[in-house]
């Protein structure tokens, strides 16, 4: 195990908390103007599905599971499990879609990936940062909206809407990062 202190905990950890493992969902930085400033922390245990949020000052410190990474690559999906083959040694596993979280929608056959172990079992599938789709839907452009940073709604290959910039039409393949779902340029 390993102690960070609260203000480095980042979304996707894998946190030891109270006897159970938690994935970090999401975190909010705040600085009231009295008190010192701390991180609100919003975390689901991995064994039963319970929502915790938190709150961790800079003092305060917190354990991080220490985990096993292997780099994997994913096969297919069947039903509501994902089917993944460890590079080394050509064993599958099977991890749930729940335990994926809402990062599924970017899995691409044969994508290699980062998978997580604790005690020998799965329980965290890292992507890459940016992942490429084609763009198959894109409003058209209304003129004189480009002078200032304006974004459109457009529709993925993979079924999800992400927004872009204006320029972007539709059959162009462009980046997204995964953490966040948001536009990262051209592919």
């Amino acid at each position: 195990m390993m102690k960070i202190s609260g203000v480095d905990i980042r979304p996707g950890m894998i946190l030891d908390y109270h006897g159970k493992l938690w994935r970090v969902a999401k975190i909010q930085h705040t600085q009231p103007g009295k008190g010192g400033a701390y991180m609100q922390v919003e975390m689901k245990c991995i064994t039963d599905g319970t929502k915790l949020n938190e709150r961790f000052r800079s003092a305060d410190t917190v354990e991080k599971a220490s985990l096993e990474a292997r780099p994997m690559q994913y096969l297919f999906a069947e039903g509501s499990n994902h089917t993944f083959m460890d590079t080394a040694n050509y064993e599958q596993v099977s991890i749930t879609a729940d335990m994926m979280g809402e990062q599924a929608v970017w899995l691409t056959e044969n994508m290699a990936v980062m998978v997580e172990f604790y005690n020998d079992a799965p329980i965290a599938v890292n992507l890459p940062d940016k992942v490429a789709f084609e763009v198959v839907e894109a409003d058209a452009v209304v003129k004189g909206q480009t002078a200032s940073s304006s974004y459109k709604p457009a529709k993925l290959s993979n079924g999800v809407r992400v927004q872009v910039p204006p320029y972007i039409a539709a059959g162009e393949t462009i980046t997204v990062n995964t953490i966040d779902s948001t536009f990262a340029g051209r592919a």
